[in-house]
């Protein structure tokens, strides 16, 4: 029986939007000195809650309580007020402006009207040293950055607001196993202090290192409340999907990796490269062939698809798709049967304002030419498909994407790439920030694609995820290719010795 008390208690959270009910009769409790896991799968409900409880959105029926208190959380600034500070998956700071000034932004130190810019950024170079362990030049603009790195400085920015409850959602779907065992010491740091900790990710390895309890939601609904040392993973798994995980058993079986030897070579680079971003590379694609990408983050993984998409000019080297064609732009890659998924769903995928059927229409439209338009009627129908197929919900074409969870988003994107009948498929990160369930549908369709001859270039930072798809892998470290694995050659163990500089190729 714990006697001690939660320091944040919410109780029969409700919350409906158009068409979908997102949370009903939630609870969840929070005790002082603990990091509590949030899990379900996509469209649990979980960034819903968390927007909930940070004022972004209101509630329609239940009630809230910090330090045995009710309170009314009206907007973000009201919850900042209340001591809630939150990190979400996608890094919410300005990129123009500077790393010191993203950190102290609306709080600068003033004086007589004017910032104190010494003492602010020796501010933020000390909070960064100290709490993250991270020595930067904060004078840059943060977009100078990489993604890893902004953010480490969106939870030093937390961590630095929040008095009593940080909220972490997905805060190391961008970071390497360094950047996250440094943000485990800096959250262990601040448990020993007292802060309340609620964490959000898709990795169960971490929830495991790292939580002392788990909550569970399933489909917007409260599934129980669980000491994580007293849930083994396939019992989370299980409540998390609300059946048992059979999931990736049911892959289908890939052809003989002899027989794809035998298709004809659907894309060749030759000493393929761009100076600063990644060193001449060779990499040939057959039809039908399924090639992962692993490395590190930084390795150059998304550098290289940039450039076999045409979105980044190389300065050396050539690219050839099939009989002479090539992908100096994004258009002529498209027309070359050529499609991409950036890792960055938000940012280059999703047109938020825009229904799914929009959305998933939009690359057809595109390439069909804007005055061939695509009647109303039609694009339903092409949605309705693409809904039914890749199990996309809520299964409503006219519903707002930005109203999806991000796994459903990513499917969107996937259909509207299926669309125009691709070739190659670049899939950079296409499961990243998402459930196991939602996980396990993407690696069926991208190996079922593989079967019906669609090529695929897989990037993941989940090697297990790699190994499992691939029929070749390309090693990348510190933006240069360093190994090419096929058959028996490919295992986690020589994966990580080519990444960790156990062998040159």
């Amino acid at each position: 029986m714990e006697e001690r008390r939660p320091i944040l208690q919410m109780r029969h959270i409700h919350k409906q939007f158009p068409g979908v009910k997102a949370l009903s009769d939630v609870q969840f409790r929070l005790f002082p000195g603990e990091v509590h896991a949030l899990m379900g799968e996509n469209g649990a409900g979980k960034s819903t809650l968390i927007k909930v409880l940070t004022g972004v959105y209101s509630i329609d029926r239940g009630e809230v309580e910090l330090e045995q208190k009710r309170i009314v959380i009206q907007g973000p600034q009201d919850a900042q007020a209340a001591g809630i500070s939150t990190v979400y998956q996608e890094v919410n700071l300005c990129p123009n402006l500077s790393v010191a000034e993203n950190i102290f932004i609306g709080r600068e130190p003033m004086r007589f009207g004017r910032i104190q810019w010494k003492k602010l950024n020796a501010a933020a170079a000390k909070l960064l040293e100290e709490r993250m362990h991270l020595k930067i030049d904060v004078t840059q603009p943060l977009h100078v950055y990489p993604i890893a790195i902004q953010q480490l400085v969106a939870i030093a920015r937390a961590l630095n607001i929040s008095a009593k409850v940080l909220i972490l959602d997905e805060p190391t779907s961008s970071l390497d196993r360094g950047e996250v065992r440094q943000l485990f010491d800096v959250m262990n740091k601040l448990k020993s202090e007292g802060l309340a900790i609620l964490f959000v990710t898709h990795f169960l390895n971490q929830v495991y290192e790292i939580s002392d309890r788990i909550t569970i939601l399933r489909g917007g609904e409260f599934v129980g409340e669980y000491a994580a040392s007293a849930l083994p993973r396939i019992e989370l798994v299980s409540k998390m999907i609300g059946k048992e995980l059979k999931l990736l058993e049911e892959l289908p079986k890939q052809p003989a990796a002899a027989e794809k030897k035998e298709s004809g070579i659907l894309m060749e680079a030759k000493s393929l490269g761009k100076r600063g971003a990644i060193e001449p590379f060779d990499l040939s694609i057959r039809q039908g062939e399924i090639v992962g990408l692993a490395g590190l983050l930084g390795s150059g993984r998304t550098e290289a698809a940039r450039l076999l998409f045409g979105a980044d000019a190389p300065d050396q080297g050539s690219l050839v798709i099939g009989r002479g064609g090539s992908a100096q732009t994004p258009r002529r890659a498209i027309d070359n049967g050529i499609a991409f998924c950036s890792e960055d769903r938000k940012g280059e995928g999703i047109i938020d304002d825009l229904t799914i059927r929009e959305n998933i229409v939009l690359a057809l439209q595109a390439s069909q030419g804007w005055f061939r338009s695509i009647s109303r009627k039609r694009q339903t129908e092409i949605a309705g498909q693409f809904i039914e197929a890749l199990n996309i919900n809520p299964p409503n074409p006219d519903q707002l994407i930005k109203n999806l969870s991000g796994g459903n988003q990513q499917k969107v994107l996937l259909a509207r790439w299926l669309l125009t009948d691709p070739k190659l498929l670049i899939l950079d990160e296409p499961t990243r920030g998402i459930d196991i369930g939602a996980k396990a549908e993407i690696q069926k369709l991208v190996m079922s694609l593989s079967q019906k001859g669609v090529s695929v270039l897989f990037i993941s930072s989940e090697l297990e995820e790699v190994l499992r798809v691939s029929d070749r892998i390309v090693v990348l470290r510190d933006r240069r290719k360093v190994k090419e694995l096929q058959g028996d050659e490919m295992s986690e163990q020589s994966v990580m010795k080519a990444i960790a500089g156990g062998g040159e190729g």
